[in-house]
């Protein structure tokens, strides 16, 4: 038991707090929609459910990610975060269908307006709410992500330069930064279509609003579903690769690189090389220079292991690099 409670404890707590927040908020949106009938907030109420789930299955699994390895499972299980997800973007996919069938339903048949202040107040303070606890949430992804990539995080950052490093973090903070970046224009979506409902006679607005909200759901849905999908499968990660070939073939005793892959297990990334070296040098100084490269990867993000072998440098050229790499190379020499 106390192992299951220190695993907990490792797990992603942007997705454990997205989960706990979302929960709420899709009961006061329940609470909300059985007293105004709003189909927006019927929308809103089905996204929070989703995003709630989906969260708390992607806290689980990032825990037992995080399990150690075994004698069967020697690389660890750090790909058990990718097939939670999967089972988890099922339950989202079937609410973004509900939502989105709902708002084809009142686009064709919309309700009479609701004309009671009370009914508009209501609703407007939900999603008010809804919209701020989503952005303090999506604050907090943010800067989790910019920590992850290793970027500044400071003011407004975490909502701006985040989008940029999305692709630097954790599949687990990911997930949580684009699905409360949707929480929170859905909800801002929502507030519009019902104003635009109430003050302009347009009675498809609240619909209109359902569908966009159920659309962005699927986007989601296909986000999450592409890449957890490769995550399981066994995932190269080719921007890390460019930065662990360069840190390589910075050595002068290192000719050339014959194999470089960089696997994805969950968060941590595995990594294995194959360079060439002169045949002339001693296994003492080989095994210096492995010890000194394998130290400097491992330094690299989310890295976890390196297996660095040495094959004899055949004159030809394997890994391709640049002018202004080999021009360095000469100059030393």
């Amino acid at each position: 038991m106390k192992d299951i409670f220190a695993l907990l404890k490792q797990g992603s707590m942007a997705s454990l707090t997205a989960a706990v927040v979302n929960f709420i908020l899709a009961g006061l949106k329940g609470l909300a929609f059985l007293f105004t009938a709003n189909v927006a907030m019927f929308a809103e109420m089905m996204h929070s459910f989703g995003d709630g789930v989906n969260q708390l299955f992607v806290f689980t699994g990032s825990s037992l990610s995080k399990k150690a390895p075994t004698k069967r499972f020697p690389f660890g299980f750090g790909r058990l975060v990718n097939l939670v997800c999967l089972f988890a973007i099922i339950i989202v996919a079937i609410l973004s269908y509900e939502t989105v069938k709902e708002g084809i339903h009142h686009i064709i048949e919309p309700l009479p307006a609701q004309t009671e202040t009370t009914l508009l107040l209501v609703n407007i303070g939900v999603l008010a709410i809804s919209m701020m606890l989503e952005g303090s949430v999506l604050y907090k992804a943010g800067k989790e992500l910019l920590q992850q990539a290793g970027q500044p995080f400071d003011g407004l950052k975490p909502l701006t330069l985040s989008y940029k490093h999305i692709d630097s973090a954790k599949p687990a903070t990911k997930l949580v930064f684009l699905e409360d970046t949707v929480a929170t224009a859905g909800a801002f979506l929502a507030i519009i279509a019902i104003l635009i409902g109430r003050f302009t006679g347009l009675l498809q607005a609240e619909g209109i609003a359902s569908v966009l909200i159920g659309l962005m759901m699927f986007y989601i849905v296909y986000r999450v579903f592409m890449e957890n999908a490769a995550g399981v499968l066994g995932e190269s990660d080719p921007h890390m690769e460019q930065r662990i070939s360069k840190i390589v073939l910075k050595n002068d005793e290192i000719k050339d690189i014959q194999k470089l892959i960089v696997l994805k297990e969950g968060d941590a990334l595995h990594v294995e090389v194959i360079a060439e070296i002169a045949p002339d040098l001693t296994v003492a100084y080989t095994n210096e220079l492995r010890d000194d490269i394998e130290a400097l990867i491992l330094k690299q993000s989310h890295v976890t292991d390196v297996n660095m072998e040495f094959e004899v440098d055949d004159g030809k050229r394997s890994w391709p690099v640049t002018q202004n790499q080999l021009d360095r190379k000469s100059q030393k020499k």
